[in-house]
């Protein structure tokens, strides 16, 4: 089926000309603040739709950021409610963040705080821990990072590097449930985990304008302990554009991995059905571009790249092994523009057969509004 995304993506709004109509040229700017609207749908099977408010300088003096964001996503099998067969995952959600620049150990650094709440309605839906129920997903996460890039949309020099730790509340340890006999719809209502992630990019002009971008991501999710197992969400879907809406739906971070399918590059060994449902529970990914600029100016930005890629998932920590990976090549382009954020095509072919998805990385298209292929 055909999804079809819109979204907008304001870089200078102000907030506090939204009800002076003279302000409109075409919109309220002169604040920095940052509004995105984004919309999914193909129709009655699959709606997503999402909003996030981003303010540079919370409280006017020091500088603190301050975000908010919330989004509701409904995937169903399309027919009417009772009807034979009918089944839908309903995900609703909201961020509040937090964050400031530090002085040590240099000015590059910023501290973030968020805290999430997530909530999973299923009914009859397939391929889950539980097919029937509620869950919800109260998670802290700090990140700490250092961005000494110097332009946000094509940079020619600099670094940018990311930590990030996100926990739920250890259930299990305080809940009084016995995981050995609860139901699953008992065992799974509060999920718990602790993931972590590192993505780290450098870029380096090498002669004139063209740039050479190398970058390098890990990501782990934990389980506090054996009885309740991994959880059902938050894991890593690595492959493909990353675009499509019923994977983040279901809970799963999609990592984007040119040249192969959606999904596809799923751990040696496993289910292909199974573990492209689920997503695993480990990845890391490893990418190089060339860059060039076609054209620089405050109206747009637009350049294009060769990239070379590999990455990988295992479903265990003594399985992980980060230089036994799938390849791939290819080529692209990048076009910002204000008003929609980047937008970008890339093809790539995937060197590596992955097992049971025989044309997973034949090549393929990639399509990316208002995200950077390859990074989370």
């Amino acid at each position: 089926r055909i999804i079809g995304t819109l979204g907008l993506t304001f870089n200078n709004f102000s907030l506090r000309n939204l009800f002076n109509l003279k302000a409109y040229k075409p919109l309220p700017k002169g604040d920095g603040q940052k509004l995105s609207l984004r919309g999914q749908t193909n129709g009655k099977y699959y709606q997503s739709y999402s909003f996030s408010f981003s303010q540079p300088w919370f409280g006017g003096e020091k500088p603190v950021s301050f975000g908010v964001s919330a989004f509701t996503s409904l995937q169903s099998s399309g027919n009417a409610v009772g009807a034979e067969g009918y089944y839908k995952i309903r995900l609703n959600g909201v961020t509040v963040s937090l964050g400031r620049r530090l002085n040590w150990p240099d000015n590059y650094f910023q501290l973030t705080h968020s805290v999430n709440l997530q909530q999973y309605i299923l009914q009859n839906y397939p391929g889950y821990l539980f097919s029937t129920g509620t869950s919800y997903n109260l998670n802290l996460t700090q990140e700490i990072s250092r961005d000494s890039r110097d332009s946000p949309i094509f940079p020619k020099s600099g670094s940018f590097i990311r930590f990030t730790v996100q926990a739920t509340p250890p259930y299990s340890l305080f809940n009084n449930v016995n995981y050995a006999t609860a139901s699953d719809k008992t065992k799974y209502r509060f999920t718990e985990y602790h993931k972590w992630k590192f993505d780290s990019q450098w870029f380096q002009r090498v002669a004139g304008n063209f740039v050479i971008k190398a970058q390098a991501q890990f990501g782990f999710l934990g389980q506090y302990t054996q009885a309740v197992g991994q959880s059902a969400f938050e894991r890593f879907k690595l492959g493909g554009d990353g675009m499509q809406g019923f994977d983040f739906l279901q809970g799963s971070e999609l990592i984007a991995m040119r040249g192969y399918a959606n999904n596809t590059v799923i751990p040696v060994g496993s289910d292909p059905t199974i573990a492209q449902q689920s997503g695993s529970p480990i990845y890391t990914k490893y990418v190089l571009e060339a860059r060039y600029p076609v054209i620089a100016s405050q109206q747009a930005t637009a350049f294009v790249l060769a990239f070379a890629e590999g990455g990988n998932t295992w479903n265990r920590f003594g399985d992980f092994n980060p230089f036994n990976i799938r390849r791939s090549v290819g080529v692209g382009a990048r076009i910002f523009l204000p008003i929609f954020g980047l937008l970008g095509i890339d093809y790539g072919y995937g060197f590596d057969a992955i097992p049971g998805l025989p044309d997973a990385n034949k090549g393929q298209f990639h399509f990316s509004i208002a995200q950077q292929l390859g990074g989370f």
